[in-house]
């Protein structure tokens, strides 16, 4: 296979993920009940695939998807206002296509860049717990398996720096420097 099929069918297993029932269960409540500002839209409801290329050389991983946001959209820091900074920041130094990730199909592609999350489903209030992050890690594990070029890694947020940092050290990365980089905000760790 190559790397975008193989891609192409992580991201379905990711979709059909059953691994964590009451997130699950949660996503679909957050659906079904909706929220004013976006009456009228269907909310996708299920795990959230990463985004980006098999390719990239950049690798941003975040906590979840936003309740209002992916799990609206169904792709990864879009239709939030974390997806409308991290969008412009992306565009701005010449990672995406457009600087707005309002929609699935708004234009708004990574370039040289792969998004994803430590969690598929959003939590309720932002809060994984730790059997929720176990359960969910081999997904991202998968991601990283596929990214040949990987060069960066931008983690946002204690979670999404946590994450990253646990994912890449199963890879056989390590860090410059005395003993486990610590999540700062703006800081900078080399691989």
């Amino acid at each position: 296979m190559t790397p975008s099929q193989t891609l192409a069918d992580l991201r379905r297993r990711i979709v059909a993920c059953r691994r964590c029932p009451e997130l699950r269960a949660y996503c679909r409540a957050v659906a079904l009940a909706g929220k004013r500002e976006f009456a009228g839209e269907r909310y996708w409801g299920k795990p959230v695939p990463g985004l980006g290329s098999p390719g990239a050389r950049l690798l941003i991983v975040g906590l979840a998807p936003a309740a209002h946001g992916a799990n609206r959209t169904g792709r990864m820091f879009t239709g939030d206002s974390s997806g409308a900074w991290l969008s412009r920041a992306m565009h701005r130094a010449g990672f995406a296509t457009a600087p707005y990730s309002r929609s699935r199909d708004d234009g708004f592609e990574p370039i040289d860049a792969f998004i994803t999350a430590a969690l598929r489903c959003a939590p309720p209030a932002n809060k994984p717990t730790p059997g929720q992050m176990t359960r969910c890690a081999s997904h991202m594990q998968d991601e990283i398996a596929l990214l040949h070029r990987l060069r960066v890694c931008v983690g946002l947020g204690k979670i999404g720096f946590d994450a990253a940092y646990a994912r890449l050290t199963e890879f056989g990365y390590s860090f410059a420097g005395p003993g486990r980089p610590r999540f700062v905000h703006g800081s900078e760790s080399v691989l």
